[in-house]
């Protein structure tokens, strides 16, 4: 359910009919004092000066995880699937995040970004699934076919910011998808909730739907601590890195994006780069980071290799322990 009293209006948003707010104006999304700046043609002018570093056909890991059934108490298991896909697995919940087992993440399954290696977890190798967290709407983020196959194996509650529940229940009438505003808190199971706070990005599945659902980072209570998770955003003025750190606290983990970066011109206002990545565990006063968003599928002009280089280069100039920022590739585990 949404947190909001759905009410009637003449609004041309087809993912969510809602009262006006100070990030939602009756038909679009957008961040406090910022709006989104990028056009159509910005996009065109990308492509045609698109000079991308050349990413191999075949980037393999040489991890595969096969996960326990559940794992209880309060030790946190979280395997990288790859991209920006995580399974959770802390206090006898398992929980995906972003999950795409597609082969590419696109609006046509026969071009787009392609996987340049498998999911760290082969599907049928994953635990009993009991809730999906969807930070927002793009297609290396919220991929439909895996939600359906998800949906068909282990009947999932998948939990969402606002206009994205529309967005999957009409692709699958069946699919127990809900949805919730920045500020609310989401009980998951026992001694386990999640909180939906401001990321700096926008949404889209198409040409004519651009802000027309919301998009969130996630903090995870556990029963070790919380998980601070951002599926993209920008870094902007970076104040909502030291706003969640003042909610909630000292994090135990921030799982940050480090990559689809360049060029700067076109990416930064969507996507930190690994610089801005270090800066914003800084600010979180997170005991150490995960990352992610890297390595899978080339959206943007970078290598494949770039963001851990790039991320180790910030680490050393921000005098950041190296130990303190992990970098997996799909199939590995960090336990905590």
């Amino acid at each position: 359910m949404n947190d909001h009293v759905k009410i009637p209006t003449k609004s041309r948003n087809p993912y969510y009919q809602g009262p006006v707010s100070d990030h939602f104006d009756g038909e679009h999304f957008f961040n406090p004092g910022r709006r989104w700046k990028k056009s159509p043609g910005d996009l065109l002018r990308w492509m045609m000066e698109r000079k991308p570093e050349r990413w191999p056909a075949s980037h393999p890991s040489p991890y595969m995880d096969a996960p326990p059934h559940r794992v209880p108490g309060r030790d946190i298991r979280l395997s990288y699937v790859g991209h920006a896909s995580f399974l959770l697995q802390t206090g006898g919940l398992n929980i995906l995040i972003d999950p795409v087992w597609s082969e590419r993440v696109s609006p046509l399954r026969f071009v787009g970004p392609k996987r340049v290696n498998p999911p760290g977890i082969p599907f049928e190798k994953l635990p009993p699934i009991d809730v999906v967290l969807v930070s927002h709407n793009h297609y290396d983020h919220l991929d439909i076919a895996t939600l359906r196959r998800l949906h068909a194996v282990h009947a999932p509650r998948i939990v969402t910011p606002l206009g994205n529940d529309t967005i999957i229940r009409d692709a699958h009438a069946g699919i127990r998808a809900e949805a919730h505003d920045w500020g609310a808190r989401v009980e998951l199971g026992p001694n386990i909730a999640v909180h939906f706070e401001e990321a700096y990005h926008w949404s889209a599945r198409g040409i004519r739907d651009r802000l027309r659902a919301l998009w969130a980072a996630f903090v995870i209570e556990t029963p070790a601590g919380r998980i601070y998770h951002v599926g993209d955003t920008g870094y902007h003025d970076g104040k909502i890195f030291p706003a969640a750190r003042e909610k909630h606290r000292r994090l135990k983990l921030a799982i940050l994006p480090i990559g689809a970066y360049e060029p700067r011109w076109f990416m930064a206002e969507q996507h930190m780069n690994p610089d801005e990545a270090v800066r914003a565990l800084i600010a979180l006063g997170a005991e150490r980071a995960v990352a992610h968003h890297w390595g899978t599928f080339q959206l943007t002009n970078e290598g494949v290799t770039r963001p851990p280089e790039d991320l180790k280069k910030a680490l050393a100039t921000h005098k950041v322990d190296e130990k303190k920022f992990t970098v997996l590739r799909p199939g590995e585990v960090l336990n905590a």
